[in-house]
């Protein structure tokens, strides 16, 4: 069963890490995602991130239950609220039999996650604050 969760405390990833080690995965594949300083020319201070924490849970099993299907652990922790520059705002976590799978997976909850899930993104820059990369 997959651990899926949303939290306001950090994420501590060789925890999910390990929780992901077991004797029939001979892949297992990690992403984190960390609040970076430039996006271009955009220079960032803050990002706080926030949910429809009840339908981003849902769809965020709905993913995971996709990659299960096939025998492997999915885990997906996502931070909400306020984060500084380096903090993890995302972990994914895929093991599998083989790696080819786990890469594979791992990118397609990462890239599902960014497009299905309701979590959205308000970026504190130097000068403007951007919803999502739109500026207001």
């Amino acid at each position: 069963m997959a651990l899926i969760q949303l939290q306001e405390m950090p994420i501590h990833c060789s925890e999910l890490y390990e929780q992901l080690k077991e004797k029939q995965y001979g892949g297992i594949v990690t992403f984190v995602g960390t609040i970076r300083e430039w996006t271009g020319d955009t220079q960032t201070k803050q990002i706080c991130y926030s949910a429809y924490e009840e339908m981003a849970l849902k769809e965020m099993h709905a993913l995971a239950a996709k990659i299960e299907a096939h025998g492997a652990k999915v885990i997906i922790v996502h931070r909400l609220g306020l984060l500084e520059l380096t903090d993890e705002a995302v972990f994914i976590g895929v093991a599998s039999p083989h790696r080819s799978e786990a890469f594979r997976w791992c990118q397609f909850l990462i890239d599902e996650l960014k497009k299905t899930v309701p979590i959205w993104k308000k970026e504190i820059n130097t000068h403007t604050v951007n919803w999502g990369g739109h500026r207001t």
